[in-house]
């Protein structure tokens, strides 16, 4: 089976050479990805511009539907409370994530979340802010 979370971290890697928070996001149907999508939130000055939400865009365009049911989304780091409503409002399945918040203390109960520690996931966000820190 392919490595989805390596996907999302290839989305995340062109985020932060946009300058962007680097954080992807790949959703798959029947093992088959059908969405990509990285945060783009200082590129349209949108506060928005969520990988997950710019995944489920594009995904809902290919699939012609807001209901992702059998969908899974594979993203670099844990949801924010807004990407959480808004995948459970989307339906999503499953949500796997590499990388935890911190300040994300309590999972939503009715998403079925699954971490799935990846030291590159907690690599890239570390590195992006550490080098804004130097600046």
């Amino acid at each position: 089976m392919k490595n989805y979370m390596l996907e999302a971290l290839k989305q995340a890697e062109k985020a932060s050479k946009k300058n962007e928070v680097p954080i992807g996001a790949v959703l798959v149907l029947n093992n088959k990805i059908i969405a990509k999508a990285f945060n783009k939130r200082e590129k349209t000055r949108n506060v928005l511009a969520h990988a997950e939400v710019l995944v489920l865009q594009k995904g809902s365009k290919k699939i012609k539907d807001w209901r992702f049911d059998n969908c899974e989304l594979y993203v670099t780091l844990e949801p924010c409370k807004m990407c959480t409503e808004i995948l459970k409002q989307a339906r999503i399945k499953k949500v796997y994530f590499g990388s935890k918040q911190m300040n994300n203390i309590d999972q939503d109960k009715l998403l079925d979340f699954e971490y799935k520690p990846n030291d590159c996931c907690e690599n890239i966000i570390k590195e992006f802010f550490k080098s804004k820190r130097k600046k």
